[in-house]
């Protein structure tokens, strides 16, 4: 069995780019004020929404382990 994820998106940070949309059209929506949202907060772990999260230009979208709470992305300095 896979990791499982909590994705979460900051819309305070949020710019409304879409730029999580391109990169993973099933984990991500923006809503009427443009900004994102999760499609599920707790999925699989998915390549698509973490190239997302690596590619949101204000590092608004955070990915942390279900079981755990270990960030996935961004990552822990």
């Amino acid at each position: 069995m896979g990791d499982r994820w909590q994705v979460e998106v900051d819309r305070s940070v949020c710019i409304g780019s879409g730029m999580c949309v391109n990169h993973a059209p099933d984990g991500f929506r923006l809503d009427t004020a443009r900004q994102s949202h999760p499609r599920e907060p707790e999925s699989d772990a998915n390549e698509r929404v973490l190239a997302a999260a690596e590619g949101c230009p204000v590092e608004a979208i955070m990915i942390t382990l279900l079981d755990g709470g270990e960030p996935v992305f961004p990552p822990e300095e």
